[in-house]
């Protein structure tokens, strides 16, 4: 089986930062997809931002010049760098990554269990 867990949340005041990863484990065979979404209270998830094991990266509209991802291929972990904070932002943070795993051969989804953004104005 694969786990993805998160860390790094908290509560931060309009304009601060903070710096979420999530670490993939267990029986992995390959990574392709890692990333992260976000759920607010009474919200749909939607997607934060994407990279490919490739290194290319996509970004929400709404988080384009504050947000950075990159990932550590060794480690199976991916990092969320999160600039100018605003209230807005408050949500869950859920890691998201398509793995092949020895259990499941064929890529499949996995998701971590969320850490909580909250952004205090």
């Amino acid at each position: 089986q694969v786990q993805l867990v998160e860390s790094g949340g908290g509560l931060v005041q309009a304009g601060g930062s903070l710096r979420l990863s999530c670490a993939a484990s267990g029986s992995i065979l390959s990574i392709n997809v890692m990333g992260w979404y976000r759920q607010a209270p009474g919200k749909q998830r939607e997607l934060v931002a994407v990279i490919t094991g490739g290194g290319n990266t996509n970004y929400a509209d709404f988080v384009k010049g504050r947000f950075t991802i990159s990932r550590d291929g060794a480690k199976n972990t991916v990092y969320l760098q999160m600039n100018s904070l605003q209230p807005e932002d408050t949500a869950v943070y859920f890691c998201y990554s398509t793995v092949r795993s020895y259990i499941n051969p064929a890529a499949a989804p996995y998701w971590g269990q969320g850490t909580q953004v909250t952004v205090s104005s």
